[in-house]
Formats: C-alpha cells, structure tokens, sequence
C-alpha cells in the first residue's frame, strides 16, 4: 500500500509538471481572412501570434504610413510593417501606434486589445515566483521572475534569448518603430501595446528582451509603432 501511495504522489507531481504545456487552443479570424492560433490562459482566450489586419473591423482600411516624418507627426490610428517591409508581417505581424488601438476597432469582433491591468493578471498567471495578486506587477521596469521566459516563443530570438513557451503564448521580438519614425530591434525586443492611456500622450505598454527573463512595464509615446495581441473573456460552453 505504501509504495501504490507513494506512486500516486508521483503522477500526482507529474501532472501538475505539465501546467502550461498543453494549452487550451482554438483560432480565431480577422476582417482581412488572417488565422491566428489562440490559447487559454488563466480566464483569457489570447492570439498567440500578433495581429497582422489592414483593415479595421468595419472593413475600412487602416491608414499604412511609410514615411517617417509623417509617423511621428500622427494623432490618429496607423500601421506599418517592420522596415516597411510585408514580408515581416508572417512572423511579426503589423506595428500600430496607440491611436489605433484607441480606436476600438483595430481586433476581430468579440475581442480586445488588452487592458493595463489584464496584461498584469497574465503575468501574474505565468510567472512561477510572483503570483496574480501580487503587488510587484504595479511596479514599472522590469518585473517578476521569468514571466517572459516562460511567455517567449522557443526560437527566433537573437543571441540565445529564447524562451520556454511554456502556455503556448510565442512572443517573439517583432521590434518596435521608434519615436524618431525609425525601425529598430528587431530579433532582439518585442513591444506590445495595453489599452490603458497614461495621459495625454503617453500610454502603458509591455517590452520582452531577448537576454532577460522579466517583463517590462513601460509607458512610451502613443505615436510608436509596437506588436498588439487581441484577447477576449474565455468562453464558457455548456453540453
């Protein structure tokens, strides 16, 4: 009887081991016809991959702007792609300035671009020292244990920097397209958009690094060019 208990506290820790390791997963589509993987994580459905849309979600399209000098002069929603470049856009997807996340429109129906305070409740969830309530994650900098590490993509990041992707998430460093309209570390960062303004020309945001384990919580002007994610409630299905 003792060694039956003894074997059941084994699989018991095993799996428990496999938290994160195979994700609840589903896909979801944009008003251009773009598939992006989901997963659940914690009460999140999330894309696992970063929105790539021309198009707002009434079908109108976004404004693609080039030129550097005009990016940085823009008070309303635009895109681009890495280095003006589309063939970024498989791998990285597209880079927004906050105006166009402002706009409500930039995610497919149904979804979000995440708050301030969701992108802290799935730090919270992934992190394995620092859990959702913790007050660490209202901190700016870098926060947390290896919540980026366990939230990176398992390659594509420069010099070694990968990440476990332990929930299925697969950041990956699509840079970032500076305040200076100019486009810059790519391979290296990956940035990603929050809803949550900070004040009139600011608003928060999230940064990865390829050599740390951490995530960023930082504000930056709403005229950069950074990755957004969409998420919505997860869905509740009854038999």
């Amino acid at each position: 009887m003792k060694k039956i208990i003894i074997l059941s506290s084994y699989f018991l820790l095993g799996i428990s081991s496999l938290k994160g390791q195979t994700p609840d997963s589903g896909t979801v589509t944009d008003i251009d016809g773009n598939a992006y993987h989901t997963v659940v994580i914690g009460n999140f459905e999330w894309m696992a991959e970063n929105l790539k849309t021309t198009s707002w979600n009434n079908n109108t399209k976004i404004p693609n702007i080039i030129d550097s000098i005009a990016w940085i002069g823009l008070t309303i929603g635009a895109y681009c792609w890495y280095n003006n470049d589309e063939s970024n856009a498989k791998t990285y997807g597209a880079l927004y300035n906050w105006y166009a996340v402002n706009t409500g429109r930039l995610c497919p129906e149904g979804w979000r671009v995440p708050s301030d305070e969701e992108w802290k409740l799935l730090e919270g969830y992934v992190d394995t020292q620092y859990g959702r309530c913790d007050t660490i994650w209202d901190d700016s900098g870098g926060r947390g244990n290896d919540a980026g590490q366990r939230l990176k993509k398992s390659s594509g990041w420069s010099s070694g920097g990968i990440g476990k992707d332990d929930f299925g998430f697969s950041a990956l460093p699509g840079g970032e397209r500076c305040s200076n309209g100019r486009f810059f570390l790519e391979g290296r960062s990956g940035f990603w958009w929050s809803s949550t303004g900070y004040d009139e020309s600011g608003a928060w945001y999230r940064n990865m690094i390829y050599s740390l384990d951490d995530i960023f919580r930082l504000i930056h002007p709403k005229w950069m060019g950074f990755s957004v994610r969409c998420l919505r409630d997860k869905q509740r299905h009854t038999d």
